[in-house]
């Protein structure tokens, strides 16, 4: 099926507002690279998942929408979206299914994270070390998803993850995936030995992603996703929420409550220069905080007072 392609310039400040009037307007999925970086370059190219936020000052965003928009149409119905956005600089092209799903299936190999867990697209053959006792597979689709494991927010939740596994700590155990996109660390932490796991979300299409991936890994009996408030009240012995830290911070209280006395959390989608604000957020709640960082990321991590 083709579909049409809206493309303009934006900075970082503006991303979540033009990010959040297309998705009001039923845009079909949000891509987004830098600006500056070289087209053959392929970690220029991000698709963000829930709660994510780019790491570039000046970017191009791309969005999707079905063929036969109009779009005259579509650009009065964003600027009623949002009157204050400048739409004059976008750009439109037709462009065939395949090519959006080539650029991903180009570009997606096989990740490894920790000592066992790895993630797979579908269309990719296992490595040898994937293929191997003990390995933890999760096998994604490489087109249009809300996470694959590419981000280094999600990179530092899946090391964390596999860590975890190491240590034991997994094995049995219920696990709160806060902001579960893809559901990529929940179906990460079944394979590594969790008894169960609920994701959460605030968008529908996210729980549905979870939900189908859950089914395509196996572990869909496993697997529970509701949106934020509709989860059934309980704590869990680890919990990993992978969202901005504007959010983390927001929402301490909730995400202290879903942690057993003991517990483990792991909080990423935190830029350097952030992480203080929510470790001193979560200090009354958490011992043993500490930050670890990848890249221009990091990774807020903690154990639940007693």
């Amino acid at each position: 099926m083709p579909f049409l392609e809206l493309t303009l310039p934006c900075t970082e400040a503006q991303q979540p507002r033009y990010e959040r009037a297309l998705d009001n307007v039923g845009a079909l999925a949000v891509t987004l690279v830098d600006a500056h970086a070289d087209a053959a370059d392929e970690q220029a190219i991000f698709e963000p998942g829930v709660g994510e936020t780019p790491v570039w000052g000046e970017m191009l965003l791309t969005a999707l929408f079905a063929a036969d928009t109009p779009p005259t149409l579509l650009l009065h119905a964003l600027a009623a979206a949002d009157d204050g956005l400048d739409w004059s600089h976008a750009q439109f092209r037709d462009v065939a299914d395949q090519d959006w799903e080539r650029a991903w299936m180009d570009q997606y190999e096989p990740l490894q994270f920790g000592r066992r867990t790895w993630i797979v697209p579908w269309n990719h053959e296992l490595p040898a070390q994937a293929d191997a006792p003990g390995a933890a597979v999760v096998r994604l689709d490489p087109g249009l998803a809300f996470g694959s494991g590419t981000h280094p927010t999600t990179a530092l939740c899946l090391q964390w993850l596999d860590g975890l596994a190491d240590e034991g700590v997994l094995r049995g155990q219920r696990v709160l995936d806060f902001g579960c996109g893809s559901g990529i660390l929940a179906l990460a932490a079944l394979k590594l030995g969790a008894a169960h796991a609920v994701g959460v979300d605030n968008d529908p299409q996210a729980l549905i992603a979870t939900h189908d991936n859950a089914q395509r890994n196996g572990v869909g009996a496993q697997l529970a996703v509701h949106l934020p408030g509709d989860e059934p009240v309980a704590t869990y012995p680890v919990v990993v929420a992978n969202i901005l830290a504007s959010a983390l911070v927001a929402l301490a209280d909730t995400l202290a409550a879903r942690v057993a006395p003991g517990g483990r959390i792991a909080m990423s989608g935190i830029l350097a220069g952030q992480e203080d604000e929510v470790i001193a957020r979560y200090a009354g709640a958490f011992e043993q905080l500490r930050a670890d960082r990848l890249d221009d990321w990091m990774r807020v991590t903690g154990v639940r007072r007693a």
